[in-house]
């Protein structure tokens, strides 16, 4: 059997990487079995008829309900259709004007107005970014014991909120999150964006630290998601053994991975030199101004924490308080060992501190305490940094290990690609080595790029993927549905220059997005998962679109885009629940601007460890994972939230005085703006019915608005 050229390129190409063993029976593997659908390059189909009033998408939709014996469902209602449209692209009911003018616009082109529309909203790309972040595993803070706040990445999320609002191509949104400081040096958007490479978590804690672990814990972080999030693979199973399903063998986790290898994470000032200096001097001007304050409070401290550590001392055993009294560069190791931990052992903690003082002191420390708070709040802004990445200076070498264990090496690897696709080199210098891998990936024809993010589109909108596992294109992963219509829309999705609003739009054209959800008994016996897009799938709404949803309806929702993540009020058990080793009177210092309580939940602070009740109610990820696709549960927690939640007893009453403020005392009027509001329709003659029947009784119009915030036609997409 004779190697084609580029197979003999890989060959020659892995020897040189020092793959030596490993690469005749990797390669031979992998030949094996690279004629899965997923590694073939998308071909184009030919297009079949077209239905009337419909696109290419239809047309190969049709193909294959007909084979099967199954009926496409009617279309959507105007009504409910606009409802769709505006709850899917923006996250948001539809302004009552807005749907009141596509409904009196009869042209023919009136539906592609309207998606024109929306999409051209800030408020699509946000919809989208929510997405986004979602796969990317983004949060506002670190995760694991400590889950420290992240000063600077905020700025990724406010990238990828812009990035889907302009119309980037996808091609371009990656380069720039894999390797933007390297392809686009001086682009300070392009370097933010390589925060993707830290928007998971990191395991920082306190205490001595094994620094060659917590790299390779990185590192392990950095290669699984670029496998998960742009190949829809699971790279991550090769780590410790040769995958088990898929044709990748565990050098090439570690070839992959040494792409990697010279990469650290960095924050980086993005402002000038003379900028520099100034947030440089207010900082410090800050310090010392807090720092007067610090010292009165440890003056009152003082006579008490020294007590406490002298008592605590002499209860020491002999050969800790022995090494203590060594003077430090008299020690030796293991003395110093036994001197740390008695200075731990001796510490006073702050609450055995409080304990003696007395209660006159403990007053004036309380206030100094508030003005310490005080002066935090109203802190110079932090000089503005990018949560990126950068290269290292020298590049530490890279090694296959053994069960995935960084002191079990084997041999040692360059870095390179997965021969499954090609196995090309990629640069040994250091600069250079991501973007190789940027452009590997946007490569046209690479296999699995445009189909992984068309595909993830699609399940956006549609409900469901054609492939029903965004990220595991893999054999232990769905088969697509319609394969036809995914390569065909891969294909054009590079053709089209990586246009993801392009794709994007199609999708919602198409007579399949417009169709109704009703059900179909006959249909349902043959497909009952609606695989082949009979009808329309009814989706809830995410918890984020949910809580934003409420916020529009009651008037009061904050538009303002992008800026540093905010802290809302939160319930007392959520607040007892994080975690400190320090002081707890500050924790979770709440936004003093009432207003800002009311932006999008996207720009709430996402704290790994603490999740706000209504959003990990409503199947919020815990951004520990790359999430493909939220699950959608249903149990008691979700009605006590929406019903007692001090949040929505709080909107009810808001929506009852924008109903008020709008139709006076007009109980009719206000009926009725009730349900155009929440609900984009009128009430029924039932409906009408019901609620005078309500108010006759003497029911309250807080009672009736939350039991309208609460309809499942409120919280779902038609």
């Amino acid at each position: 059997m004779f190697l084609t050229l580029r197979k003999l390129t890989a060959l020659v190409s892995l020897t040189a990487l020092g793959a030596f063993a490993w690469v005749d029976k990797d390669l031979a593997w992998v030949e094996s079995r690279k004629n899965y659908w997923a590694y073939k390059k998308p071909t184009r189909a030919e297009v079949p008829a077209v239905p009337l009033g419909g696109n290419v998408i239809d047309a190969f939709l049709d193909e294959a309900r007909r084979a099967r014996g199954l009926t496409a469902a009617p279309m959507a209602g105007r009504e409910i259709l606009y409802r769709r449209l505006a709850l899917d692209l923006t996250g948001l009911p539809p302004n009552p004007g807005e749907l009141d003018r596509f409904l009196a616009d009869r042209s023919t082109g009136a539906y592609e107005k309207a998606v024109d529309r929306l999409m051209a909203t800030a408020q699509y790309g946000e919809r989208w970014a929510q997405r986004w972040l979602d796969v990317v595993r983004y949060a506002d803070t670190n995760g694991y014991e400590l889950d420290l706040e992240r000063p600077h990445a905020w700025r990724y999320r406010d990238y990828v909120v812009n990035a889907f609002n302009s119309g980037k191509p996808y091609d371009r949104f990656v380069q720039e999150q894999l390797a933007g400081d390297e392809l686009f040096p001086g682009d300070k958007d392009a370097l933010v964006a390589t925060g993707f490479h830290r928007a998971g978590p990191i395991h920082l804690v306190g205490g001595n630290q094994d620094e060659e672990m917590n790299r390779q814990e990185v590192l392990t972080e950095m290669t699984s998601t670029i496998g998960a999030v742009f190949m829809g693979l699971s790279v991550g199973c090769a780590r410790c053994h040769n995958h088990k399903f898929d044709p990748i063998p565990q050098a090439d986790y570690y070839r992959l991975q040494a792409v990697l290898a010279a990469t650290e994470y960095k924050d980086i000032p993005i402002v000038s030199a003379e900028e520099k200096v100034r947030y440089e001097a207010e900082a410090k001007a800050f310090k010392e101004r807090r720092g007067v304050v610090e010292k009165k409070i440890k003056e009152i401290e003082k006579p008490y924490s020294s007590a406490i550590k002298a008592e605590k001392k002499a209860k020491l055993d002999p050969e800790f308080l022995k090494a203590l009294e060594i003077p430090k560069d008299k020690r030796t190791k293991e003395e110093e060992r036994l001197a740390k931990e008695a200075a731990s052992q001796i510490e006073a903690t702050w609450d055995e501190v409080l304990a003696r003082v007395p209660d006159a002191q403990k007053a004036e420390r309380a206030l100094l305490r508030k003005q310490l708070h005080d002066m935090d709040y109203f802190a110079p802004e932090v000089m503005p940094s990018a949560y990126a990445v950068a290269n290292m200076e020298k590049a530490p070498k890279s090694y296959v290990l053994k069960v995935g264990d960084y002191k079990k090496k084997l041999d040692e690897v360059e870095p390179a690609f997965l021969m499954v696709m090609g196995g090309e080199q990629a640069p040994r210098e250091i600069a250079g080595r991501r973007s190789a891998l940027a452009k590997w990936l946007t490569w046209g024809a690479h296999p699995l790029a445009a189909r992984v993010m068309v595909n993830r589109i699609w399940q956006f909108r549609m409900g469901t993927g054609i492939v029903a596992t965004p990220n595991d294109f893999g054999l232990l992963g769905g088969k697509p549905s319609n394969q036809k219509l995914l390569d065909w829309m891969a294909a054009v999705f590079v053709d089209r220059k990586w246009d993801m609003r392009a794709m994007d739009k199609m999708i919602v054209m198409s007579l399949a997005y417009r169709q109704d959800t009703v059900n179909n008994l006959a249909n349902a016996k043959i497909d009952s998962d609606n695989k082949y897009y009979w009808r329309m799938n009814k989706r809830r709404l995410e918890g984020e679109a949910i809580r934003d949803s409420v916020l529009m309806a009651t008037g009061v929702l904050n538009p303002r885009l992008g800026g540093r993540p905010v802290k809302i009020p939160i319930e007392q058990e959520i607040y007892d629940i994080i975690f400190t080793e320090g002081e707890p009177d500050n924790l979770w210092p709440v936004d003093r601007n009432p207003a800002e309580h009311n932006r999008r939940t996207l720009y709430l602070l996402n704290k790994r460890t603490v999740r706000l009740p209504m959003l990990a109610n409503f199947d919020q990820p815990d951004a520990m994972s790359s999430c493909a696709m939220r699950s959608t549960s249903t149990h008691a927690l979700q009605a006590l939230t929406m019903m007692n939640s001090d949040f929505m007893a709080a909107q009810a009453k808001q929506f009852s005085k924008r109903m008020a403020g709008e139709c006076g005392a007009d109980q009719g009027c206000r009926v009725r703006r009730a349900y155009k509001v929440t609900l984009g329709r009128a009430p029924t003659a039932v409906e009408t019915r019901i609620a005078v029947e309500f108010f006759a009784k003497q029911g309250s119009w807080d009672e009736f608005s939350l039991a309208l915030l609460n309809r499942n036609e409120f919280v779902y997409i038609p």
